[in-house]
């Protein structure tokens, strides 16, 4: 199928470019053609989806290379956004290059080149073609942080001798949490182990120092609150919550990032029409002393926007979405607040909760009575803040347990450096 549909791909790129969701300088990546020498001695290649899969294995990669194999590292990510924060953070022996696109000919001429002596793969993307021909060539694969959500285990019931043939290329499986494990196994992998979530062990997010000031600058002392990371509805919910705010908080500024900030002109059209004075951040708006919403439509400053309210809303938790990562929020010590759908992550919003960090919602109807709790009560506010980043800081053992569970995968001595550059 993927050879039928190859003619169309440069056709559907040049439209991705145009959208900004590729680099064209860097197309050639995007059909296995190298932009990066390969380096000589061992290299472990690590697959990662995005922007909060590639960020969460940058402490494991830093235990790899500090490791006895020395080994140099291949991140490779699918968009534009991952691709820039892996250029800004990955240390000194640590390459990034696109994924190729999932055709036979193309995976081969990337592994060709690289000639990975271990591929790991992150969370729960799977790339057929990219996963059958590394296991086809005797690399070590392993899974690990796997995610599998009861949708997508759903889902892959239905292709049951598919999912188990790809499950079975993989040496290691190590899963995120109870859940996952319990799905992998019932879809038929073997040898998994249960280390934690590597996300628990993540480097807090970083920002601009004069963007922070700045935006401080123009807040000024008003009370503040943001929703993060939302989705369609999730806007409007804060936005209400907000009107219902206003009478005992008329100075108060409602934040709100999008998970996808190409959404910001629709969300501020429908924030506009009702009522509410709208900044959009990616049209360098300003927050005045009428700005009732600012909207943070812009990519890589979530770090930013956490650091400047300590109250936050997690999205993707009133709709299907199931939840984002809350120790983002956790590691620059906010308070959080989540609604009823968290299947991505519900392990973990338990524990934040019973760990006084997290105050959960039952709908969109519950969330300006809990923000208003939170701004009228400091001691509460501050005590869950701090306990979310005692919480987070905590660690839980799952990067060093997942890097010495990978490091014995790697193939020793000559085998290791056969037919390597």
């Amino acid at each position: 199928m993927t050879r039928v549909l190859a003619p169309v791909v440069p056709a559907l790129l040049t439209k991705r470019e145009e959208r900004g969701k590729e680099d064209p300088s860097r197309r050639g990546e995007r059909f296995g053609i190298a932009s990066a020498p390969r380096p000589e001695g061992t290299l472990i290649w690590i697959h990662a989806a995005s922007v909060g899969e590639s960020l969460s294995v940058l402490p494991l990669i830093d235990r790899l290379i500090a490791s006895a194999a020395a080994p140099h590292v291949l991140v490779t990510t699918g968009t534009v956004t991952s691709a820039r924060l892996m250029r800004e953070r990955l240390p000194a022996k640590a390459i990034h290059q696109y994924v190729p696109l999932d055709h036979p000919s193309w995976c081969a001429r990337f592994l060709d080149y690289w000639k990975p002596d271990l591929g790991i793969w992150v969370e729960s993307e799977f790339w057929p073609n990219l996963i059958v021909e590394a296991s086809g060539r005797g690399i070590p694969l392993a899974l690990v942080n796997a995610r599998i959500t009861e949708k997508s285990f759903k889902g892959w019931r239905k292709a049951p001798g598919f999912i188990s043939n790809l499950l079975s290329r993989f040496d290691l499986l190590m899963a995120q949490d109870k859940a996952s494990a319990f799905r992998l196994r019932a879809l038929g992998a073997a040898n998994i182990l249960e280390p934690g979530n590597l996300k628990h062990d993540a480097a807090a997010l970083t920002h601009n120092t004069a963007a922070l000031g700045e935006l401080r600058g123009m807040a000024g002392n008003r009370p503040l609150w943001l929703a993060s990371n939302t989705h369609q509805g999730e806007e409007r919910a804060a936005a209400e919550a907000h009107l219902s705010l206003a009478a005992a908080h008329p100075r108060l500024l409602t934040v709100i990032v999008p998970r996808h900030p190409a959404r910001g002109p629709a969300i501020a059209r429908e924030l506009r029409e009702l009522g509410l004075a709208v900044s959009c951040r990616s049209r360098g708006e300003p927050i005045t002393d009428e700005t009732q919403i600012y909207l943070g439509d812009t990519l890589g400053e979530m770090g930013l926007f956490y650091s400047f309210c300590n109250i936050v809303f997690i999205g993707g938790t009133l709709d299907t979405t199931g939840g984002h990562n809350p120790f983002e929020a956790a590691l620059l010590q906010c308070a959080l607040v989540a609604g009823p759908s968290d299947f991505n992550f519900a392990e973990t919003y338990v524990a934040f909760t019973e760990a006084g960090a997290m105050k959960r919602i039952s709908s969109g109807d519950d969330l300006a009575l809990v923000i208003a709790g939170l701004l009228d009560d400091t001691e509460t506010r501050n005590r869950m803040s701090d306990a979310a980043l005692a919480f987070a800081r905590a660690g839980s053992g799952a990067t060093q347990a997942t890097a010495d569970a990978l490091l014995a995968l790697l193939p020793a001595g000559e085998k290791a450096r056969r037919g390597h550059a």
